[in-house]
């Protein structure tokens, strides 16, 4: 059975995840409406990437006895000023969450549930991943700058960009 105060801040996480998953769906509806329909198709697998990470935290806290709660999500930001807006935002973002996941790694230590921690262990690789793609993303738009051209190929080759869920 589950430490109920483990189970706390993994459905906490749960939250987390799925406004991650709502966050990305509104940049990519914002980059479609923009015609920058490789960014849009690359935030869409990503906000389809995040809702599986939610997923993923429902299914273990129920497989240990816990009660995984669906939350109730309130309509993310969906105006930006551009392309380095949405990146530097998701940089921001994501720093955030790995923090939250820094925290529950730590209670799960702390509360000596090492089943979770070792579970966990997922998130923080992944973590580090999305962060290092959130600042290669920014890297290559400082990059580009305000070249039309530049920003035409970066558009179509994030586009083709999978990620690694």
């Amino acid at each position: 059975m589950i430490d109920k105060t483990i189970e706390a801040a993994l459905n906490a996480q749960v939250e987390k995840e799925a406004r991650s998953s709502h966050f990305y769906l509104a940049m990519a509806s914002w980059a479609e409406n923009k015609g920058l329909n490789g960014t849009a198709e690359f935030l869409y697998r990503h906000s389809d990437e995040e809702r599986l990470h939610m997923l993923k935290l429902v299914r273990f806290v129920n497989e240990r006895g816990g009660k995984a709660v669906v939350p109730a999500l309130e309509s993310p930001i969906s105006n930006f000023s551009g392309l380095q807006d949405i990146f530097t935002t998701l940089l921001e973002h994501e720093t955030n969450v790995t923090a939250s996941i820094n925290e529950v790694v730590d209670l799960c230590l702390k509360r000596k549930d090492y089943t979770t921690h070792n579970f966990m262990q997922w998130y923080v690789a992944e973590q580090i991943e999305e962060e290092a793609l959130a600042r290669n993303i920014l890297d290559k738009l400082a990059l580009i700058g305000t070249d039309k051209g530049g920003l035409y190929l970066f558009d179509r080759d994030l586009g083709q960009l999978q990620p690694e869920a």
